[in-house]
């Protein structure tokens, strides 16, 4: 569901719930008018974004003030449960219409073979064939083991170990590696969207062995976060996107002055706030601003920080005035931004690594067209479509710039 579809259906079921709100006060103000609540200055936005409460719009009536924040709350949390549960639906009637033309090609091949074949995500192919080998050698873990948060291993049951198999120094080679060497192999690998898996399942096999090097442990964190975002898997997602934050918790807690520590932790919480209720989401956004300016402090010259922070300024302009009130209302205040300071650190990674990305450029489109800047939106449209599409993410902004050309030729 695109995110104005999902924005236009919250403010319509605000709406709805405020008028009933407000039906419900003007009740009680006829029955109890010593009680009553000051609507003009409730709906008054003044210094709303600063500090709002609802004890300060309803002086005199607090218990009335807490109960209506605690259904303010739930409806929320159900909403963004219903919400939740839209985007799933979405993503597998997806899956299931790109499989449909494939099915009756599945069904010959499988007819032919006879034999029936379990179907796995691709995540986990390479670690089953791995396993395999393992078991024929005698190498194998107990079924009762499986992956910890921290990353290590501990008691569980039969299906999680099936899903989620935890398997350690099953390639001879691994052990030669050094830690300098194996640092180097990842990177490397990591640099191709396709090796991102081989990186993780180099990563996994070396746990054990350099489970305290700091260096290891943010980019074992980093893969966490990789393997989340490749997954297309819920559990599979949150699984990855959970580990990972443990990892990266450990590492921020270890080397609180490295840059590349707060800044996977700080994806990690973005990607476990996907999964999150709506007051955790806060939360979280909260954590991942914090982190980021950090590592921004330790890591003036990586451009990826800036388009992070950017699409976290981008998100945060485009809250509706409904959104805010509500989120101050209900959890204190929240962050506020503008799309030119968004704008702002788009350029900046610009300027720090030209071409950074086919996502960088759809971003400085939009936001040139939301400040009227056509000339410039054009030319950004043009230098994104120039870049080829590497990653899933690519593919969408390019879709994206497509669209935003089209409404600019009109």
């Amino acid at each position: 569901m695109p995110h104005s579809t999902n924005k236009e259906l919250i403010l319509g079921i605000m709406v709805g719930t405020t008028g009933i709100s407000l039906l419900l006060l003007w009740y009680h103000k006829v029955r109890n008018p010593k009680t009553a609540m000051n609507l003009p200055k409730f709906l008054s936005l003044g210094n709303a974004f600063d500090s709002v409460t609802l004890q300060d719009e309803m002086p005199n009536s607090q218990g009335t003030a807490a109960i209506f924040q605690g259904r303010q709350l739930q409806i929320l949390e159900k909403l963004n449960e219903l919400l939740t549960n839209m985007e799933e639906l979405k993503e597998e009637i997806r899956i299931l219409k790109e499989t449909i033309p494939k099915l009756e090609e599945y069904v010959h091949g499988e007819l032919g073979r006879k034999t029936t074949a379990q179907r796995i995500s691709p995540q986990h192919r390479a670690r089953k064939r791995r396993l395999a080998t393992a078991r024929s050698s005698g190498t194998s873990n107990s079924s009762e083991e499986t992956e910890s948060e921290g990353g290590y291993i501990t008691a569980n049951t039969d299906t999680e170990e099936q899903s989620f198999p935890a398997l350690k120094a099953l390639n001879a080679y691994t052990e030669e590696l050094n830690l300098n060497v194996l640092l180097q192999k990842v990177d490397r690998l990591r640099t191709n969207e396709s090796s991102k898996t081989e990186s993780f399942e180099l990563l996994y096999d070396h746990k054990e062995k350099f489970r305290d090097e700091i260096e290891f442990i943010w980019r074992f964190a980093r893969a966490y976060g990789d393997m989340c975002e490749l997954s297309t898997n819920t559990q599979e997602k949150k699984h990855y996107a959970n580990i990972g934050k443990t990892l990266g918790e450990k590492a921020i807690t270890r080397a609180p002055m490295n840059g590349h520590c707060h800044l996977w932790y700080a994806v990690l919480c973005g990607h476990v706030s996907e999964f999150e209720g709506l007051q955790n989401k806060i939360n979280y956004g909260h954590r991942f601003k914090e982190h980021l300016n950090k590592a921004i402090q330790l890591l003036p010259e990586e451009p990826f920080l800036y388009y992070l922070k950017g699409r976290y300024c981008y998100t945060v302009s485009k809250l509706s005035w409904i959104e805010k009130k509500m989120a101050a209302t209900l959890f204190g205040k929240i962050p506020s931004s503008t799309v030119e300071e968004a704008l702002q650190n788009f350029l900046k990674v610009e300027d720090l690594h030209p071409g950074f990305s086919k996502c960088n450029y759809m971003f400085l489109a939009k936001c040139s067209v939301d400040l009227n800047q056509t000339a410039e939106a054009v030319k950004f449209c043009n230098l994104a479509m120039l870049l080829p599409c590497v990653t899933r993410e690519d593919k969408d902004a390019d879709d994206e710039v497509k669209k935003i050309s089209t409404t600019l030729k009109r």
